[in-house]
């Protein structure tokens, strides 16, 4: 059912925790599955690469792996650059979902997009290819 590198970012998420004075944090619910996750990340202001990012999850085995290789496919990357990680690259890098599990990579690309967002309300900044997400958790 799930590949081994799912049940590997399960047994073993990387990236786990918080951020403190974070750059950007985005947090993105799925009412219909109750999943919910908050993507920590941290920016470096003259190269715009980030430097870390971290994730909390509430839910199941496929969003706690979709969080944790979507920290890693960030880390190093430009804000340009993480912006169009897409659904489709988080569920590549895993080898794949069940169908009924794709819904944890959608909100894996949104939980991105959240804490780009965030990042760019804070510096006043566009970033080219952002989504305004409408299910956002803050708290």
């Amino acid at each position: 059912m799930y590949s081994d590198k799912v049940i590997d970012h399960f047994e073993n998420p990387r990236n786990v925790g918080e951020i403190k004075n974070a750059s950007g944090i985005g947090t993105v619910g799925n009412p219909k599955c109750g999943d919910v996750m908050r993507m920590y990340i941290l920016v470096d202001d003259n190269t715009k690469i980030i430097k870390d990012c971290k994730f909390k999850t509430f839910g199941c085995a496929a969003a706690i792996a979709t969080s944790s290789i979507a920290t890693e496919m960030v880390i190093g990357k430009t804000i340009y650059e993480a912006v169009k990680i897409t659904n489709r690259a988080v569920l590549d890098a895993l080898d794949g979902l069940p169908d009924t599990k794709i819904h944890c990579s959608l909100l894996a690309e949104e939980a991105i997009n959240a804490a780009l967002l965030d990042y760019s309300k804070k510096k006043g900044i566009v970033i080219e290819g952002l989504k305004d997400i409408k299910c956002d958790f803050r708290g």
